[in-house]
């Protein structure tokens, strides 16, 4: 079993930013792949950034040059600098973590872009 437990939410005017934490405690060896999803009330859970245990990064469009993600993987823990944030960022945002093949989720942050 893989426990996440995600920081750093809260309310932040458009323009500026924050930065998410995620730590991850358990059987963390093996877990590969790290990444961040959002959810909005009433919508699906969307895809925002994925890292591998190696570095490789990935992201959804909608967030490339604004959103970085990154690892320390000596802590088992993984990061989402989130820059020029915008009202539509609003959401909870949620961790993930992929350990031999079976997803593990944190409970979420909530994020709030006032405009």
């Amino acid at each position: 079993q893989v426990q996440l437990v995600e920081s750093g939410g809260g309310l932040v005017q458009a323009g500026g930013s924050l930065r998410l934490s995620c730590a991850a405690s358990g059987s963390t060896f093996s877990v590969n792949a790290m990444g961040w999803y959002r959810q909005t009330p009433g919508k699906q859970r969307d895809f925002l950034a994925l890292i591998t245990r190696s570095g490789s990064t990935n992201y959804v469009d909608s967030v490339k040059g604004r959103f970085t993600i990154s690892r320390d993987n000596a802590k088992n823990t993984v990061f989402l600098q989130m820059n020029s944030l915008k009202p539509e960022d609003t959401a909870v945002y949620y961790c993930y973590a992929n350990r031999l093949g079976v997803d593990y989720w944190g409970k979420g942050t909530l994020v709030t872009v006032a405009s």
